[in-house]
């Protein structure tokens, strides 16, 4: 609250009440509340007297203030006497105290004296007995030290340099430490440096004899290492197939073997083993390494190890760039490949050998920088070379080397992962060539098929087949013999070389220690391309080619849908093989259905064009007297004939699926109907009489005639027929002559002449006049001519009216 604000509500207060106004003035005050001169003031100023009131009101509070402090006093002043009293009597106590602790301390110090003069005469024994300990000590370091330099002088002279040495190795390392400081060990410790390079000169020899021994002999060192991981590959995959169980890393998946064949090649390896067992040489027996294991201890106690592995490392780096280095003419045989992987590994197993039996030779570090170089120019290599194999059978015995090679580095513990990822990318090659190879056993199998149902005239003949393809129906089975397969000849030796393909792409899945998983999508994935790239090329080919007719096309169709429900057995085939079930999740589906669809659909297409084609040769036959006064009263011969060669094809047509039937005479009977109506508006024709209008609708008669006849089972009601339902109509308006109905119909969904465009109608009545100017030019003066004459112009009018309202309003 402001001052002004409490100033008046202090007069307010002391008009009304003053003593309480005093009060609350004196409690304002006791509050601390500052500034108060606004509460004073209001006292002084607002009444007469005030001040005198006031301060008796303030003396009187003071008063009360007073009591109440005495209270307070009364109340706590004999707890403090008592405290007071108490402090009194403790004072007595600690002095006391404090002379006890005086006392005893005193007695403390005097007691200590006697045992610091007894504790400094220990120490002075202690350090005598040390003095004499160590005196002993260094007497017992000089004296084998004497004895050893003693040795190595007796050594030296016998030239028993290794043996030196070692002394020399156990002076430094051992005993000179321990006398270091005394002036005779100095003198012995200046001498050993010309003794160690009189040594040292003795063993580099050594060393040039044993990397020349190792390089001559790394052909017949790899060749040992690869022969004896090929045994220990055999025994392990005889073992896996006999017991079915899969043991080791080094696993390799196979199930066209029998079971009884498992146990033969088990009990031959078992045998092989044994034969060979006297047999085999290891890296040892071949090359002998005491040269390395005494040049390098001889410059490991020298100290010049560095130098030494310099120089081996710079030898072996040269070395392992030549053995990297292929003859240019590798990829021609598998032996260039197979001398070429027999040096790497010798190279290799011998660097494993030196780093094991070794010490700092080579490291670890060392053998995988080199290995790791190596391996990039290995890759390298292979992947040139192996671009030049065209032969599969090749290329899948240098997959079966590089398998070899890098199971047996891989048993030495070198890395070979990207070995195997190579071997993808040769795979895919590999594939390549299979394909390439299977794309003309296709077209063999295409050129030698006669394109005619198998005919089976026994038992015998029809197991045959059944055993090669699987083919399966009742009816069939029912029919006595001869009887014939629906498909030719050419469906069982596809399957059985898709099989074949199969078991080609499996060769080389082995070995690559992959899952059966793995085994079976490459299985699947090649199988896919084969199909929906190489045998959809090569029927797609056979389709187009210029030989192949209807006949032939009909028969390729049903082929295709012998081989498209194959599929099914195909990937059962597959399935056995590798164990994984079709249901799996991840399982690649083979594709016939879309392969084998899309080369019927080619074929329909084509036996759609060759019809259309074969229908136009018939009709360029036609020789219409488009000027002849009246029709011959039969059909056209080109007509018939073309009839009776539908008839027969459509016959051939039953085989087929019913659309494929019914769509083919279908586009038959429409492409028949465009051409005739071609025919009658060519602008060529200048001229045609009604009597050749007549001889046409007797070949169009014919042409519904054959519609109606369902030359093609399967049509609803007369829906073939529609298919010349324009040519109908059209002639149906000439020959009745009905102009005003069709003109005053147009345009009407009831017209009876709707499909009739107004445009072909004009073109073909301008075609019939002029025809009956020319034959009229005599008969003008007979009043029924002259009346039709009129009648034409009439029609011809109001036709070009309509054709041109038309256009405009388009």
């Amino acid at each position: 609250m402001s001052a002004v604000g409490k100033s008046g509500a202090c007069g307010a207060m002391l008009e009304e009440d003053p003593d309480q106004t005093y009060e609350n003035v004196l409690a304002e005050i006791q509050s601390f509340e500052l500034p108060i001169e606004a509460t004073l003031r209001s006292v002084y100023d607002d009444q007469p007297n005030a001040h005198k009131k006031f301060m008796e009101k303030l003396d009187a509070c003071i008063r009360n203030h007073d009591k109440e402090i005495e209270k307070m006093c009364n109340f706590h002043h004999q707890g403090f006497v008592d405290a007071i009293t108490e402090l009194l009597k403790v004072r007595t106590d600690a002095e006391k105290l404090k002379v006890q602790v005086t006392d005893t301390n005193r007695k403390f110090q005097d007691a200590g004296k006697e045992v610091i003069v007894q504790t400094e005469d220990i120490i002075r024994c202690r350090i005598q007995q040390r003095n004499i300990t160590t005196v002993v000590e260094k007497l017992q370091l000089c004296l084998p030290v004497l004895e050893m330099y003693s040795k190595l002088k007796e050594q030296m002279s016998a030239k028993r340099y290794y043996s030196a040495l070692k002394t020399m190795e156990q002076l430094e390392n051992v005993y000179f430490p321990r006398v270091s400081q005394y002036r005779f060990c100095q003198l012995m410790i200046e001498n050993l440096p010309k003794l160690r390079e009189d040594i040292k000169e003795i063993s580099m020899s050594d060393l040039k004899d044993f990397l020349e021994s190792i390089r001559k002999h790394s052909d017949k060192i790899g060749e040992t290492a690869m022969k004896q991981a090929q045994q220990q590959k055999t025994f392990s995959v005889a073992l896996q197939k006999q017991n079915r169980v899969q043991f080791g890393k080094n696993m390799h998946f196979n199930d066209r073997i029998p079971e009884e064949r498992n146990e033969v090649e088990l009990k031959r390896a078992f045998e092989e083993e044994d034969e060979n067992e006297e047999e085999v040489l290891t890296v040892q027996d071949l090359v002998d390494f005491s040269p390395v294991y005494r040049c390098l201890h001889i410059y490991s106690v020298l100290g010049d190890e560095e130098t030494f592995e310099n120089y081996y490392r710079k030898q072996r780096k040269k070395q392992a760039r030549l053995v990297l280095q292929p003859q240019s003419n590798m990829h021609e045989t598998v032996d260039g490949y197979r001398r070429y992987f027999t040096q790497i590994v010798g190279f290799f197993v011998v660097e494993d050998h030196i780093l094991h039996v070794t010490q700092g030779l080579v490291t670890r570090a060392y053998t995988d920088e080199l290995w790791n170089m190596a391996l990039s120019k290995i890759i390298a290599v292979l992947r040139a070379h192996s671009s030049y194999c065209t032969d599969p059978d090749l290329v899948l015995e240098l997959k079966n080397l590089i398998v070899l090679f890098a199971d047996t580095l891989q048993g030495y513990g070198f890395p070979v992962n990207r070995l195997f990822d190579l071997l993808f990318e040769i795979r895919d090659q590999y594939n390549e060539t299979l394909l390439k190879k299977w794309a003309g056993v296709f077209r063999d199998i295409f050129e030698e098929d006669n394109y005619s149902p198998i005919p089976i005239v026994n038992e015998e003949e029809y197991k045959v087949v059944i055993s090669k393809f699987p083919f399966q129906d009742p009816d069939l089975e029912k029919q006595s013999f001869p009887k014939k397969f629906p498909m030719s000849q050419s469906v069982p030796h596809i399957y059985i070389q898709v099989k074949e393909f199969i078991y080609a792409s499996l060769k080389f899945s082995e070995s690559l220690h992959r899952s059966s998983t793995e085994i079976d999508d490459m299985l699947r994935k090649s199988t896919n391309l084969l199909l929906t790239r190489t045998l959809s090329s090569c029927l797609l080919n056979l389709i187009r080619k210029p030989h192949i007719g209807l006949t032939e096309l009909v028969q390729i169709i049903i082929n295709t849908t012998h081989l498209e429900q194959a599929c099914r057995y195909l990937e059962d085939f597959i399935t056995n093989i590798t164990n994984i079930s079709q249901e799996t999740v991840h399982t690649t589906r083979l594709y016939g259905l879309s392969t084998f669809k899309d080369a019927r659909h080619a074929a329909e297409g084509e036996i759609y064009t060759k019809l259309n084609q074969k229908i136009d040769e018939f009709v360029q036959l036609a020789d219409y007297d488009w000027t002849m006064s009246e029709p011959d009263g039969r059909a056209s011969g080109y007509l018939m004939d073309l009839i009776n060669f539908l008839r027969s094809i459509f016959q051939v047509f039953t085989h087929l699926p019913g659309k494929v039937a019914q769509t083919a005479c279908m586009s038959a009977c429409q492409h028949l109907s465009t051409s005739l109506m071609q025919m009658l508006l060519d602008s060529e024709l200048k001229q045609i009489s009604m009597g050749a209008v007549q001889q046409f609708n007797l070949d169009v008669i014919q042409c519904e005639l054959f519609a109606s006849s369902e030359p093609v089972p399967g049509f609803q009601g007369d829906t073939l027929q529609l298919a010349f339902i324009d040519l109908r109509q059209l002639l149906d308006l000439f020959m009745v002559w009905d102009w005003s109905t069709y003109l005053a119909d147009y345009g009407q969904p009831a017209s009876k002449y709707l499909r009739v465009n107004p445009n072909t109608a004009l073109t073909l009545l301008e075609k019939m006049k002029d025809t009956s100017k020319k034959n009229n030019i005599f008969a003008q003066f007979r009043k029924n001519d002259r009346d039709k004459q009129k009648l034409i112009e009439t029609v011809v009018k109001q036709l070009r009216s309509l054709v041109n309202g038309m256009s405009q309003h388009t």
